[in-house]
């Protein structure tokens, strides 16, 4: 009886271990995410870029401010990142309390709709980095990256970020419900 008590105690300390451990990655990619995802508004927000047209006084200039596509990705960034700060006070909660179950169903929650956010901003924005480096001649759009290079490298370098962090989310979605099902 007493080595059944022991051999019980022991898988519990074990099991409290592995979901302290998968609480600490979750705090870690956290932080991993918040930094791509403001790095990612922060490079498409100041993206700018000015080129002269015959004289000083004409110039083409292209910001993002000039695609609504490009905002709503900066104002969805801004928003998961947000986010992700205010969820660290809960990811530190599990390293505390690692058998917290209710917690752990809220951060899937809004895990997932945070995921929904960030993959519907970045998907509309590498649609017009698309079109920006392509063109569409059926549709007379075309492709603006030959002139505006520093302007394109930019937002293709923004979407990485956010890509990155569209990934990291799934990663917390997932580590979230492997602690769940280690009950």
């Amino acid at each position: 009886m007493k080595g059944a008590m022991e051999l019980g105690a022991a898988a519990a300390v074990v099991k409290g271990g592995m979901n302290r451990g998968l609480a600490i990655f979750d705090f870690i990619l956290r932080l991993v995410a918040i930094v791509a995802t403001l790095a990612s508004a922060i490079a498409m927000g100041t993206t700018d870029e000015t080129l002269p047209f015959f004289t000083q006084f004409i110039q083409f200039r292209a910001e993002y401010e000039d695609f609504p596509t490009f905002t709503f990705f900066v104002v969805a960034n801004s928003v998961v990142c947000v986010y992700l700060v205010l969820s660290l006070a809960l990811s530190i909660f599990h390293i505390i309390r690692s058998h917290a179950h209710i917690s752990r169903i809220i951060l899937i929650f809004f895990d997932t709709a945070m995921l929904g956010l960030l993959t519907a901003a970045a998907s509309a924005a590498a649609a017009i980095v698309y079109l920006a480096h392509k063109g569409n001649t059926r549709a007379n759009w075309f492709a603006i990256c030959q002139q505006f290079n520093s302007f394109c490298q930019r937002i293709s370098g923004s979407l990485i970020g956010s890509f990155g962090g569209i990934l990291i989310l799934i990663l917390l979605i997932f580590l979230s419900a492997v602690a769940l099902s280690r009950r």
